[in-house]
């Protein structure tokens, strides 16, 4: 796309991917932000694929990480809105999108019409959806995890457009988080009086590439972490971020499970079917509010089911961020996915 030939919104908005050793993902994902923008940034953390190199034939715009700092995806979206801002500082709007994803037609073009015509509303994000879905129960169940309301929200994901001049007000991302850095930032975003909002329309098409219980448990164990160093950076907000969540994974995952073992010598075995009979009610519960929301039957099981199966490995999220920050320890990443160059079910972190 020529300069020259940019609409209004095309000169308004850059975008921000970012990936380590995506392969044919990261192709898709760039080839779907040139067609809308060229204003593209590309942030590599550490990618031996030839991620570099290929985004560079598109003519798009490669940070290399200094790999002397660990990589987080806070700090490689804010080295690369940096670089926006560097290379076009008219720039109005900002998209991030993870590697792994692809772009849906017109999201961004109706992301920045709602921006514009809302004035309040400093990020939007749409309906991500999991390119293969039915490749495992794994991809599955994180499709139905971004299927959330339409509308006013709390945070948006990883996907997201931003209007730019909030986005640097409130300090971008948290470079130090290894996850939920998205949450966390709209926390502070609406602190400062601007509003997140849900549209109803298609956004990305995402490649989890989650094919074992392994993959699971270490995104449930992430998603724990991210709990308790949110409730630690602002849970005694008034959104109490990231506080129900910590309760949740603690009581569910370690709390009950430890006073159930404990017990168990004395009582026969019987606290064990307590506990039991406890995670079957409480995913039963969880499946009758996901079949009020409109889910089917297979579906709302699916989502009671694995969400009281990651309370444990949240809770060893929980437990790892108390041990790192009590013993003062830089916190790495948690990744589950494998490096690949073409495989639709393998892959890096997201």
């Amino acid at each position: 796309m020529n300069q020259d030939e940019s609409t209004p919104i095309q000169a308004a908005v850059g975008v921000v991917a970012i990936g380590r050793n995506e392969g044919d993902r990261l192709k898709r994902c760039l080839h779907s932000a040139i067609a809308t923008t060229d204003r593209v940034v590309y942030v590599d953390s550490g990618s031996t694929d030839g991620s570099c190199d290929f985004a560079r034939s598109l003519g798009v715009e490669v940070i290399d990480l200094d790999t002397s700092r660990p990589f987080t995806a806070a700090r490689a979206r804010n080295a690369g809105i940096e670089r926006l801002k560097q290379l076009w500082p008219g720039l109005v709007f900002v998209q991030v999108v993870d590697g792994d994803c692809e772009f849906a037609d017109n999201w961004i073009e109706s992301a920045c019409e709602f921006l514009m015509a809302h004035p309040s509303c400093a990020c939007v994000c749409g309906r991500r959806r999991e390119r293969f879905p039915d490749a495992s129960i794994y991809n599955r169940i994180i499709d139905l995890e971004w299927d959330t309301p339409i509308g006013p929200t709390k945070s948006c994901g990883g996907d997201a457009l931003f209007r730019l001049d909030p986005l640097l007000a409130v300090g971008g991302y948290r470079d130090s988080l290894i996850a939920g850095e998205e949450p966390e930032l709209c926390v502070r975003l609406r602190a400062a009086g601007w509003s997140v909002h849900r549209l109803d329309h298609e956004m990305t098409l995402h490649d989890a590439a989650m094919t074992r219980f392994s993959q699971f448990w270490k995104r449930a164990k992430r998603a724990g972490h991210a709990y308790a160093e949110g409730a630690a950076l602002h849970g005694s907000g008034p959104d109490r971020h990231g506080v129900r969540g910590t309760r949740s994974a603690i009581l569910w995952g370690l709390v009950l499970p430890v006073l159930a073992a404990l017990a168990a010598w004395w009582t026969f075995g019987i606290s064990l079917m307590l506990l039991a009979l406890l995670y079957t009610f409480q995913a039963w519960r969880i499946r009758k509010g996901n079949i009020r929301r409109g889910r089917s039957s297979r579906d709302a099981t699916l989502v009671g089911l694995f969400t009281m199966l990651a309370k444990p490995a949240q809770a060893s999220g929980v437990l790892l961020f108390w041990r790192r920050r009590l013993f003062g320890q830089r916190s790495t990443l948690i990744e589950y996915k494998r490096s690949t160059s073409s495989s639709p079910t393998e892959g890096t972190h997201a």
